[in-house]
């Protein structure tokens, strides 16, 4: 038994009463022992259920995310006009609504703007679809690949994907005592702010509830992070929903003290108000080619509404029609398509003689 640990645990499981939030240094040391297999398995157990139930504070994230930092993956820094946009959504992938990340990547990548997003398999407790698995999907797998090789594909093409099996393997205990306890902990939290790029960044998360945003907002404020976006978005992920008014919070380094509130509403912008169901990856992935194609449907309404939005917060636009415009332009001319061929014959390069057998063969 680890007596260190032991005494965090008390601090975060001693109830409403007589329980303490943990100090930021604190929170980063209860995670390194976690991550290291330094505390016992009861004491892990226990305590991601207790902070679970007592619920993280900002400090708390910044702690964690710190320990991260010091034990986790760094792509390196890159050249490029723009920060870098690091996207943060569920590890545990989607099960209700279509996934539409992978084509906002290819669509800002192709207009100039590098992207990083990063995750793992299908993991508990929702077991959904990850990004992963579509991207294989689409041709391209990211999983047989070095964190080195990782970094020629970001730089080569602008989209890089951190794989945490591969690249970040010591949370896989974690994600062991997940399933058993059958809740996500914090560290879903953290993990939807965790940026595992070095360079000029700009983080989006996604969340679910208001109380969760409140607390990005408080441990990327503590870290000193000044250019962020929040997303209100479908199953916690950064997609906007077509369903509702998408709520979205704004910090830029030029107005680093204030965050603006955003409220865009899809009618407003000649979207219908309907999200498109998740089917089978099958029929999700054909349906994300037909998008590439330029093919109109619910899902390139989708796109289109989503990759207006990142091409106008991006900066590459200079509002949000003309950002829609830029995306049906860049789809219907085929300029993302090419962007997906680019990534692939990337990797394939990096690996050209296991790529081909490593891509999944996905059914329905």
């Amino acid at each position: 038994m680890n007596n260190t640990f032991r005494d965090l645990l008390k601090k975060v499981g001693s109830g409403n009463h007589t329980g303490e939030n943990l100090t930021r240094e604190e929170a980063a040391t209860a995670t390194r022992m976690m991550l290291l297999g330094e505390a016992t398995p009861a004491q892990i157990g226990a305590f991601l259920i207790a902070h679970r139930i007592k619920r993280p504070t900002g400090e708390e994230l910044a702690g964690m995310l710190d320990a991260y930092d010091q034990l986790g993956p760094k792509l390196a820094s890159i050249s490029s006009v723009r920060p870098v946009m690091v996207l943060g959504i569920p590890y545990d992938g989607r099960t209700r609504t279509a996934p539409i990340s992978p084509i906002t990547a290819l669509l800002l990548a192709t207009a100039g703007q590098p992207v990083v997003m990063h995750g793992g398999d299908r993991l508990p407790t929702k077991y959904g679809l990850p990004l992963v698995e579509i991207w294989q999907g689409l041709g391209v797998d990211w999983t047989g690949l070095t964190l080195e090789k990782t970094q020629q594909v970001l730089e080569q093409t602008g989209i890089g994907f951190v794989y945490a099996p591969q690249h970040f393997p010591l949370t896989r205990s974690i994600w062991e005592y997940r399933d058993q306890l059958g809740k996500r902990p914090p560290f879903a939290t953290m993990e939807l702010i965790w940026c595992p790029y070095a360079g000029n960044a700009h983080i989006v998360a996604g969340f679910v509830h208001p109380p969760t945003e409140a607390m990005f907002q408080d441990a990327l404020a503590r870290r000193g992070v000044t250019n962020f976006t929040t997303v209100k978005g479908l199953e916690g992920s950064c997609d906007l929903p077509r369903d509702r008014t998408a709520i979205i919070g704004l910090l830029t380094p030029a107005t680093s003290n204030e965050i603006a509130r955003l409220h865009l509403v899809p009618r407003d912008y000649g979207f219908t108000s309907k999200n498109v169901p998740l089917g089978t990856t099958v029929e999700l992935v054909s349906d994300m080619q037909a998008v590439l194609k330029g093919i109109p449907s619910e899902l390139m309404e989708t796109a289109l509404w989503n990759g207006g939005f990142y091409l106008w917060r991006s900066g590459i636009c200079s509002d949000m029609l003309a950002g829609i415009a830029k995306a049906e332009e860049l789809l219907r001319t085929g300029a993302v398509a090419a962007k997906l061929q680019e990534v692939t014959q990337s990797i394939c390069n990096l690996n050209p003689t296991v790529y081909n057998s490593r891509l999944l063969t996905i059914d329905s």
